[in-house]
């Protein structure tokens, strides 16, 4: 399952029995142990492997021969988080990048040139919306924005020269959900790839390539870290797909994962399904108490039986809703909104003000001037991120203190000016 063509045998697939279950591949697959026998999967660190003699050189060099040659190319700690993340996502093959957003722009240069077509999602993550809207057009690259939910939209905006359709679902941050299998089916007819990303499902609740997608994308800086500790990335994909398209612009431009980075991701692996129903089940706690909340306008979370989405959500997700919940303050105007989250958020003692999630800690954060911030107020409209929209990546604290924290601002916002 590794996406590296020039790895030794011992990472090739195989070394594992078939059938094993989600949970048992999250603490196996890796490379195959060192003649040192360690338990745990070693930590790399070297930028580049000293070869036998020249001829083994210039074979693996050229591709002709399996071994590992330079940082750049590969590295058995990054194959280990690759071909662990791919039994999890249950694809041929993973590509480890350094970033979540290095992967997506990965994803682009590898598909993509001048004149072709992209249809994405009004609610994707707002530097994902300025990267291919804006960076990708100033090379040709042509793309249209759709309501997340709206099946007829997507198709009426496929254009002969449609290339890639790209979802995120459940969206940032108002938990979104799109119908997988039935984009899937249209980008097949259209001869297009469909990427999914698939950040906030997490293979533990959510595999996007079972219901159809070509291209799976992780910020792995998320949930596969699970403890805030690293920046990472990766596209999950067919093994044509990665040797062909991914790897030689990966190895070209550089966007590699470091070793250290992907040793921690790698073993952020083995926890993953139990955080992510740990936090889920949190989550619909708290998504649950925050509607009956009387300074709660709304509040956005698959989980709950008022999500416009919510049996699609279901019967994608495991029956799960994952650990994202949003919700907007009451208020009057945007300008009262704004300072009603502020206050919310300002109160805080004991969960973290922080853009970041997937963190065992709670984070909190106000979309409208951090992740979509740099969004046009027409954008962030059409998005639905209004200025009292506060963004909750549910963690593993107790739900009573979870509670506590909130309330510290939610009971006092009335005696705001």
């Amino acid at each position: 399952m590794s996406a590296n063509d020039h790895s030794p045998p011992s990472t090739r697939p195989g070394q594992l029995p078939e059938g094993l279950r989600l949970q048992t591949l999250a603490v196996r697959a890796a490379v195959e142990r060192s003649q040192y026998g360690e338990n745990s999967e070693a930590l790399y660190l070297t930028s580049g492997f000293v070869q036998p003699d020249g001829a083994t050189s210039a074979r693996r060099f050229a591709g002709e021969e399996d071994g590992y040659t330079y940082g750049r190319s590969s590295n058995p700690t990054v194959t280990s988080m690759e071909m662990r993340l791919a039994a999890l996502e249950g694809s041929e093959a993973a590509l480890a990048t350094s970033s979540g957003m290095s992967a997506i722009m990965l994803m682009c240069f590898a598909l993509l040139k001048s004149g072709d077509h992209v249809i994405f999602s009004q609610s994707m993550f707002g530097s994902t919306i300025k990267l291919i809207g804006s960076e990708f057009a100033r090379f040709g690259v042509e793309s249209s924005i759709v309501p997340q939910t709206d099946l007829d939209a997507w198709r009426s905006a496929i254009r002969p020269n449609t290339r890639l359709l790209f979802a995120e679902t459940p969206t940032n941050p108002l938990g979104e959900v799109c119908d997988i299998a039935a984009l899937a089916e249209m980008s097949r007819q259209a001869g297009a790839w469909l990427a999914v990303d698939n950040c906030f499902a997490t293979p533990a609740l959510q595999r996007p390539m079972d219901m159809g997608a070509d291209i799976v994308m992780h910020s792995g800086t998320k949930y596969l870290d699970g403890q805030g500790r690293v920046m990472a990335g990766a596209l999950c994909a067919s093994a044509q797909l990665i040797k062909e398209k991914f790897l030689p612009v990966q190895k070209n431009s550089g966007m590699v994962l470091a070793p250290f980075n992907a040793w921690v991701v790698l073993k952020g692996l083995e926890t993953l399904d139990l955080r992510m129903r740990a936090q889920s089940a949190l989550a619909l706690e708290v998504a649950a108490w925050l509607e009956t909340h009387p300074a709660v306008a709304r509040v956005y979370f698959p989980g709950l039986a008022s999500h416009p989405q919510h049996a699609l959500a279901m019967r994608q997700m495991g029956g799960l809703g994952g650990a994202v919940v949003s919700f907007d303050v009451k208020a009057a105007s945007p300008e009262q909104a704004r300072a009603r989250a502020f206050h919310v958020l300002d109160s805080l003692q004991v969960l973290s003000l922080c853009t970041n999630l997937g963190d065992t800690k709670t984070l909190l954060t106000h979309p409208a001037s951090t992740s979509h911030g740099k969004l046009s107020e027409a954008q962030r409209q059409a998005a639905g991120i209004g200025q009292g929209l506060i963004r909750v990546a549910v963690g593993l604290e107790h739900i009573d203190d979870m509670k506590a924290d909130l309330l510290r601002g939610l009971d006092t916002l009335e005696k705001l000016t």
